[in-house]
């Protein structure tokens, strides 16, 4: 395993003055079944070795270790703007982050859900999002969008990228997950599928939130594709361990998480 973090990138948000990418698990210290890049403070890993892993992305990124900013993602629509480091052990509860401040690195934690990173670099303006099924429904991508605007943005030269989450593929639901989104409008039915099993469908989480981002009428969407849950060898996954009942040493189902960062630079 290499020493290194390993990322992944888009030509979309190779920009100047502009530092970003979404990390597979490869390249960190942590041992068992947090094996590699655990960044994941909510995680039962060594605190230590945590540490060490979010120091060697923040390295990556070209920023201080303090200068890795992380929320206390809830699923929910709330957007925080930041113009320094975040006061430890005091993450905000929130899970869309904006600055126009050099030397801050956005970090989103996944492990399926889906990340999202924005950057204006016209506008010195970058953005990230933790966009679960239920962060996309209630409009985390649109609010992040809305506070990079307020920020100084200008929503037509904004460029947002979906990164590395769970597909269509792996992710099984039920029928009253479907209903959910039926509920909100017919057309929402296209991103399911018939599972294997009578009333289960397949629900295409990606696909939901790139029709988010190009709702959002901003300049230009892209998409880092990989699935998360299938790819046990670069990606940490909840639903994978879950499936597999992975458990750490105090006997509990867990696993790590993945970071996706955007920056500006100094």
């Amino acid at each position: 395993m290499t020493d290194q973090p390993v990322t992944m990138t888009s030509k979309s948000l190779d920009l100047d003055g502009v530092a970003h990418g979404f990390f597979t698990r490869l390249g960190g210290v942590s041992e068992g079944i947090y094996a590699g890049l655990n960044i994941g403070i909510g995680s039962a890993d060594d605190p230590e070795a945590v540490q060490q892993n979010r120091a060697r992305a923040a390295d990556t990124l070209g920023v201080p270790a303090d200068g890795l900013l992380s929320l206390y993602q809830v699923h929910g629509d709330v957007v925080e703007t930041a113009d320094g480091a975040f006061a430890p052990g005091n993450r905000p509860k929130a899970d869309g982050m904006v600055s126009a401040t050099p030397g801050l690195a956005l970090g989103i934690a996944t492990a399926d859900c889906a990340p999202v990173l924005f950057a204006d670099a016209k506008a010195g303006v970058v953005g990230a999002c933790h966009a679960g099924w239920k962060g996309a429904f209630i409009g985390i991508v649109e609010a992040t969008v809305a506070a990079m605007e307020r920020a100084g943005a200008r929503r037509g030269d904004i460029r947002g990228v979906l990164g590395p989450c769970i597909h269509q593929a792996s992710y099984e639901v039920g029928s009253e997950f479907r209903d959910r989104f039926i509920e909100e409008s017919g057309d929402l039915g296209r991103f399911f599928v018939p599972s294997d099993r009578d009333g289960h469908y397949q629900f295409d989480l990606p696909g939901f939130v790139l029709f988010r981002l190009e709702q959002a009428a901003i300049g230009a969407v892209d998409h880092v594709s990989a699935d998360t849950y299938a790819d046990p060898a670069r990606f940490y996954s909840y639903r994978r361990a879950t499936h597999r009942d992975e458990r750490n040493a105090a006997g509990n189902i867990d696993y790590g998480r993945l970071l996706s960062a955007i920056a500006l630079k100094d």
